[in-house]
């Protein structure tokens, strides 16, 4: 089975987690997107969803689901997003699509974080997946070099501007062995708008694609 049939498995199987009649938050990515298309089968059936980026909202409309901005949400049951890595304590690398602010403000609203992902994603230490950092532009020497003392090269993403405005920095070269204090540490650098690492606000289940079908995981 291909990595984008395990992407399609998982996406399918999170429609399971999403309560009637509920506001479901929904990531960005390629694993997100097939969540999306697989939500538009049940789209009579939901009061709307938040999206982690414009991308997200635009494929949402398209499937004929209401987009509701998060200002008008007091709280979320369910977000369901995917993630560039993850590990056994369901603390995550995600920012890959550039959407890692708005993603981590989503979570935070949402009572239950559902991670979908195949099973190349689950790794037993972060970082050989480049970290995003989303970086006010003024601030990319800055926090390059801050970076460098950590450990970590910065590689700006070239062309990409996040919903935000701002840029990506790509860090290479990390070992994270204590995600939630590297996430504190790198998020006081001036300069950080965010770190795409969701340490501080894990996944609680994490949908995990394998040839041998979808393995179910809950965060104890």
């Amino acid at each position: 089975m291909d990595q984008d049939a395990l992407k399609k498995s998982v996406a399918r199987a999170a429609i399971g987690h999403v309560p009637e009649g509920c506001i479901v938050g929904v990531g960005t990515g390629s694993t997100a997107n097939h969540f999306i298309d697989a939500l538009g089968a049940m789209k009579d059936r939901l009061r709307g969803a938040v999206a982690s980026s414009e991308a997200s909202a635009a494929r949402l409309v398209a499937v004929g689901i209401r987009v509701l901005d998060l200002n008008e949400v007091d709280e979320l049951p369910i977000y369901v997003d995917g993630a560039d890595e993850i590990d056994a304590g369901f603390a995550m690398i995600k920012g890959g699509g550039g959407a890692l602010t708005r993603e981590k403000i989503v979570a935070a609203v949402a009572r239950t974080f559902v991670c979908i992902a195949d099973q190349s994603k689950l790794v037993d230490v972060l970082g050989r997946f480049p970290l995003p950092l989303e970086v006010i532009p003024m601030a990319r020497g800055h926090v390059s070099r801050a970076m460098a003392e950590l450990g970590g090269a910065a590689v700006p993403r070239e062309g990409f501007r996040t919903d935000n405005g701002n840029i990506i920095l790509d860090v290479r070269g990390l070992r994270i062995t204590d995600p939630v204090a590297m996430e504190s540490e790198i998020n006081q650098i001036p300069g950080v708008v965010t770190v795409g690492l969701f340490a501080r606000r894990p996944a609680d289940v994490l949908l995990l694609g394998t040839p041998e079908g979808v393995v179910s995981r809950t965060r104890r």
